[in-house]
């Protein structure tokens, strides 16, 4: 590769996050240099209008620019990040185990994302739930059977990428095999590797079968393989290259999150990682523009002294070029009826949990997860009901003893506070997983998820519909 092709070559393998609901013109001036992908968040997203034309002025600068966002649908959404997904999420998908379903709403997800621009959804997850205390992993997953996993990780990829929209299976592999948050650490999974090999892989195993065409790393130690992150881990992102025979874009998680961190920071992880063999790089959402241009400068300069071959970084870029032509051309779609369906059919509904509409909802919320985010939507406004909200170390309020009470928790088995509040001959609504079955309750709710999709399915039920 020539000293002038070094530029373009690294740019194409970055994928920066800004600020602001236009793009700024730093953002502008990279896209002209080549930069291969744009991540969005909630806080670029007002409405679909200027959503699409967000997008539309950064396919300006660059047409096959990949413009990515994390749309999993249940509890993490971005395009519907004040209202509540119109889509359950991985958990409510899985219990009802209908591959089919499960891909005409990835189809419907990625219809939506289409219609505004978006053209690289950051999902599935598929990672396997193996320990339902792993918060972070919780209804993300499908479950916590890794053959169930795998049959709707390749649907949900197969339905967003028949309507022209990249899937991006994560987090390899397999966030699930630790409780920890690699947001706010490098959790360390002592798996291995033949566990990992029969419960956290098949689900990419599939995902590759389906011809996904990114996965996304983990930042998770698997010390049985290799003590660094998978990130940044040669062995294992050699295994997903020649055990699993996936040749498409190897796309590392938010190089900000605390689980990459190495000396040096972002720039040096952004060598480390094109060097163990990841392709594109999510440099994440705080990441301001010099770090941005730091990452650049440290790739081209890594490729110049010797620490990043520049085969490695030619190969990189052409493979993320290869998907922005793939993915030019997404086909808007709107199919609502899906997420409605697979919402109803989730639930799983045991006693007699109705209420009509002489209730108080009393939601129990702990607080959220870093990929959800805070949510201001609740059952209680769904159902436009009396509503409170108590959390850790807060007592109940007096409720009005003229409406029944409804009482929504999220991942009761977690939190011992939660359950110390609910009262008998309640009606329980849980939002995460349901580990935790209360006795004495008057009914029970299961949703498999807190989106406004799965919350209006249990309003329908409370009020005997």
């Amino acid at each position: 590769m020539s000293e002038g092709g070094l530029e373009p070559a690294a740019a194409a393998c970055l994928f920066p996050g800004f600020e602001g609901r236009s793009a700024p013109d730093w953002l502008r001036r990279l896209l002209a240099r080549g930069l291969g992908g744009v991540v969005l968040f909630s806080r670029n997203v007002r409405d679909a209008e200027q959503l699409a034309a967000l997008t539309a002025s950064l396919r300006a600068e660059q047409p096959e620019v990949l413009i990515a966002i994390d749309e999993e649908g249940g509890d993490v959404t971005r395009l519907e990040a004040t209202t509540g997904s119109s889509f359950p999420g991985n958990l409510a998908l899985g219990a009802i185990d209908d591959a089919a379903l499960t891909r005409r709403v990835a189809a419907a997800i990625g219809g939506e994302l289409a219609a505004v621009g978006l053209n690289m959804n950051l999902a599935p997850v598929a990672d396997v739930l193996v320990d339902p205390a792993t918060a972070i992993v919780g209804v993300r997953s499908f479950g916590s059977d890794p053959q169930l996993v795998a049959r709707h990780v390749a649907a949900f990829v197969g339905g967003l990428q028949s309507v022209g929209v990249a899937a991006c299976a994560k987090h390899f592999p397999g966030h699930g095999e630790t409780t920890g948050d690699s947001h706010l650490e490098c959790p360390v999974a002592d798996t291995d590797l033949e566990t990992l090999r029969a419960r956290a892989l098949p689900p990419f195993e599939a995902a590759v079968a389906a011809h996904t065409r990114l996965i996304m790393t983990a930042h998770v130690r698997f010390a049985a393989v290799e003590d660094v992150p998978a990130t940044l881990s040669p062995a294992l992102i050699g295994l997903l290259r020649a055990e699993l025979g996936f040749d498409g874009v190897v796309l590392t998680d938010a190089l900000e999150m605390q689980g990459a961190g190495i000396p040096g920071g972002i720039a040096a992880s952004a060598v480390t990682a094109l060097a163990a063999g990841a392709d594109a790089l999510c440099l994440g959402a705080d990441v301001p523009p010099a770090q941005v241009e730091a990452a650049l400068d440290a790739v081209v300069a890594g490729a110049r002294a010797g620490q990043l071959g520049e085969e490695r970084l030619r190969d990189a870029a052409v493979r993320v070029a290869a998907l922005g032509a793939w993915a030019a051309a997404p086909q808007p779609r709107t199919d609502r009826a899906a997420g409605a369906e697979a919402a109803r059919r989730a639930l799983r509904v045991e006693g007699d949990p109705v209420v009509g509409e002489a209730a108080v909802v009393v939601d129990l919320r702990p607080e959220p997860t870093i990929p959800a985010g805070p949510a201001p939507y609740g059952l209680g406004g769904v159902m436009g009901v009396q509503s409170v909200r108590v959390g850790e170390g807060e007592s109940l309020p007096a409720l009005d003893a003229t409406r029944l009470p409804v009482f929504v928790v999220r991942d009761a088995h977690l939190y011992a506070w939660q359950r110390a509040l609910v009262p008998r001959q309640a009606v329980v609504v849980e939002t995460g997983v349901p580990e935790w079955r209360p006795d004495g309750v008057r009914g029970y709710i299961a949703a498999y998820g807190s989106g406004r999709a799965s919350l209006e399915a249990v309003a329908e039920v409370l009020r005997g519909r």
